[in-house]
Order: structure tokens, then sequence, then C-alpha cells
């Protein structure tokens, strides 16, 4: 049973997303600021009771959501990678641009549909698991000093680790996978999560930004992710 962190200051709405997705068959952890949910986060490991996905409200009573998403990613050891998905206020695309820099995997717009929240939540958790069925056996990808291990959902350069989270590891696989070709932003996150993309949805620019921080000499000069202008992206086959 997987066991879900609900960061949430509506008790009402905290209490009703709680018991669909206990009768959807998780353990649902709630915590009504943003200070009590990194606390409950922290102690998760030693309580035996690990959280395998946050979902986070970024209009918190003490810290807003965008600074526990920030401090999530800088836990140490496992915890960072926890994978988060962000509630966001309809209508305010900066916040959710911001909270996909800051490492969000993936976000979901109030008021939604508890069956919808329910399909990203397992949709994320797929992508974290490092033994699905679509990442088994696969062998590393190697482009120069820049290797891709989807078993171990790790990428390196120059032998040193690059911190991506679940869902930028993804998109990073599915470039690089059809290195030498160009994708449309619909094409790659067809590839990533069965859907395309919503009407003036610019989430892959965003993680496109920060794979390329981490895996670029320099990500305003990239050679190894090339953006092809009313297109989409290529991952370039020639590296160093």
């Amino acid at each position: 049973m997987n066991t879900l962190l609900m960061i949430e200051d509506d008790h009402r709405l905290a209490q009703m997303v709680g018991e669909y997705l206990t009768q959807s068959g998780f353990q649902v952890l709630h915590a009504a600021n943003g200070q009590s949910g990194l606390n409950v986060l922290q102690h998760s490991l030693s309580l035996k009771t690990p959280v395998d996905l946050v979902l986070l409200d970024l209009m918190l009573p003490d810290i807003d959501g965008l600074e526990v998403c920030r401090r999530i990613r800088a836990l140490p050891g496992t915890l960072a990678q926890t994978p988060v998905l962000m509630l966001t206020a309809k209508g305010d695309p900066m916040d959710r641009i911001v909270g996909l820099e800051l490492g969000a995997d993936d976000y979901l717009p109030k008021p939604f549909e508890p069956r919808e929240l329910l399909a990203r939540i397992r949709a994320v958790l797929r992508r974290h698991q490092p033994g699905n069925t679509s990442a088994a056996g696969a062998e590393p990808l190697k482009f120069g000093s820049l290797v891709l291990d989807r078993d171990a959902r790790s990428v390196t350069v120059r032998g040193q680790p690059c911190d991506l989270t679940s869902y930028q590891f993804d998109l990073l696989w599915v470039l690089a996978e059809r290195a030498g070709r160009v994708l449309s932003r619909d094409q790659i996150m067809e590839a990533v999560r069965g859907r395309e993309l919503e009407a003036f949805d610019r989430s892959i620019d965003v993680h496109m930004g920060r794979i390329r921080a981490a895996i670029e000499d320099d990500a305003k000069t990239p050679k190894r992710i090339l953006t092809v202008r009313g297109v989409g992206y290529v991952f370039a086959k020639q590296q160093d």
C-alpha cells in the first residue's frame, strides 16, 4: 500500500480527498501546514511508513507551498526524491511554472475531479518505480560523458550524478532513446504520460530548462538537447 502525505490547510477538502484516496487503496497522512508536513515527511522513515508521494497545496498558512517544495528537494538522501504533486489555484500559471522549476513532478489546478487526481497520482507513482515493466532490463544509454541508467533511474555526467526529478528523468530518457529524431511537445507528453498537452501548457519547456541546467556545460548554449523552433526538441546524437 502506498502512503500519501497531503499538506493542505482546508480541512474539509483534505477530509474529502483523504476518504476518496483511502477507498482507492492508499494510506493518507494529513498535515495542515507546511512545517508540519515537512516534519511528517522527515520522520516517516523512522516510523517505517515512508511517504511515497506528497500532495502539496500552494496556499498554506505558514510556509507557502513553493518554499515547502524547495525544502523537500533539499532534504538528505532519498527524501529529496519524494514525488511532489502540486495543487494550484486555477488561472495562476506562474505558480505552476515556479513549482516545476523547484522540482515538482506534476500539478493539478483547483477545483479538480477526484478521479483526475487519482489518475495523476498513479501516473507519478508508476514513473517513480525503478522496477516498472517499461524500465526493467533496459541497457544504459551513453552519449560521451553522459550516461542514463533506466533501471537505476540515474543520470551522470563525467561520473557525477545529476539532480533530476523522476518526471524529468523520463523526459530525458524519451528524447535520448530517440536521439536525432525531432519530437513535438505533444509526442513527448504522449510518450511520458500517455496523453497530449493541455492548451497553452508549457510545463515541458520548464522541465527542459532544468534538465539542461543539470546535464549541459552551459544551459544557455545547449549541445545535448536542442530546440527546434515551432516544433519541439531533439536530442543530439553527436556529443562530447
